[in-house]
């Protein structure tokens, strides 16, 4: 995992905020956006694109929409890792999946129909190690834009403390 950091300015960052919100806008529109001009934004983000910055461009979907009636996270216990990653390779049911530290190996995300589906999944993963599952209830936060970081970004949060 590469942990390189591209050097981005002001415009970069507005223009990365703006292809996360609408990955579809033209780049005269994304100009004026950011005020630069049509050739400065293009060549500015094919900048981003060749530095790996932006990695690529995709529709997102809505699983409800698909069928997919139930969302769930999977966390799959300590197993062969090879293993592991030919059993989420061969199962499309999953959307996303992390290789982690702490208690688990991998958390899944997967998508499925009814709960008899949700169970047949599982069921793959159980067979490795164990596994404990969540179901998503709703999701007030996806998919949220992400700009470059930068130290003077960080601000520390002060809670007020009442006596009570």
């Amino acid at each position: 995992m590469s942990t390189e950091i591209t050097e981005t300015d002001v415009y970069d960052a507005r223009i990365l905020g703006e292809l996360q919100q609408d990955a579809r806008i033209s780049m005269a529109e994304l100009g004026r956006r950011v005020h630069l001009s049509q050739p400065a934004v293009t060549e500015r983000v094919r900048k981003l694109e060749l530095q790996g910055v932006i990695k690529g461009y995709r529709a997102v979907v809505d699983h409800q929409r698909l069928g997919y009636g139930i969302r769930a996270l999977v966390r799959v216990g300590r197993a062969e890792y090879a293993r592991v990653v030919r059993l989420i390779e061969q199962t499309p049911e999953v959307v996303n999946a992390w290789n982690v530290t702490g208690e688990d190996s991998w958390i899944l995300e997967i998508a499925v129909i009814d709960v008899a589906h949700l169970d047949a999944v599982v069921t793959k993963f159980c067979i490795l190690t164990e596994t404990s599952t969540c179901i998503v209830l709703n999701a007030p936060r996806e998919n949220a834009p992400l700009l470059p970081a930068r130290r003077e970004n960080i601000r520390p949060t002060i809670r007020k403390v009442t006596g009570r």
